[in-house]
């Protein structure tokens, strides 16, 4: 565990708190809304739960904040930062977060291109190799590390076929800065989910802007 990954967790201990419990299941209920049943026997399990923490951490308000948790936690009593933990922080504040495309791994370097940015970036001996499809488009976290990046935990890996629709919509955003990418971001996630959930059914019914399946 990094020491942004460690500050992370202390932070998030405190809004997933017995305090938050409603807060906590309001937030479940916004993320997995629409996406099918949270099996915590399913193999994706984990990365879904990893998904929803960073969505919780870094982009969702807490209802009685009207901050994130992130951007909340210097207003809690309770939480006691060392000027180091602050400047953690700043940097997490800073974090760079897209939909990106895979270019290739080379010497423990993952490198990639931010399509939303339209900026190519390399995340230096990345612990995360494993996984990466150039076919395939995937939703996460950045947190600037020097002339680097991290990675957080919350990837969301989209299919090969669901990648025209998602450069038409990454096109829309880009073009229109009323857009909200991070909406968009967690539309996708939910698609991504019936994916799974509806094996069935065409990919390009569910990656669609009809909205057929109720996303």
């Amino acid at each position: 565990m990094n020491e942004f990954e460690k500050l992370i967790e202390k932070i998030l201990n405190h809004f997933v708190s017995e305090a938050f419990k409603d807060e906590l299941a309001m937030a479940k209920k916004e993320f997995f809304e629409n996406a099918g049943t949270l099996d915590e026997n399913s193999e994706h399990f984990e990365s879904r739960m990893a998904q929803f923490y960073d969505w919780y951490f870094f982009t969702r308000e807490l209802k009685g904040f009207g901050q994130t948790p992130l951007e909340a936690c210097h207003l809690v009593r309770e939480l006691r930062f060392t000027p180091e933990e602050t400047d953690l922080i700043e940097i997490l504040k800073k974090h760079r977060h897209s939909i990106f495309e895979f270019i290739k791994i080379k010497n423990g370097d993952v490198y990639i291109k931010d399509l939303m940015a339209n900026k190519k970036l390399i995340v230096k001996q990345s612990p995360y190799v494993f996984g990466f499809d150039p076919d395939e488009l995937f939703e996460v976290r950045l947190i600037p590390a020097g002339d680097s990046f991290i990675f957080t935990r919350g990837f969301c890996f989209h299919p090969e076929s669901a990648k025209k629709f998602i450069l038409s919509e990454v096109k829309r955003h880009r073009k229109d800065p009323d857009l909200d990418p991070d909406v968009m971001m967690l539309r996708l996630i939910k698609m991504r989910y019936k994916f799974e959930q509806y094996k069935h059914v065409r990919p390009e019914m569910i990656y669609s802007n009809e909205g057929k399946l109720g996303i």
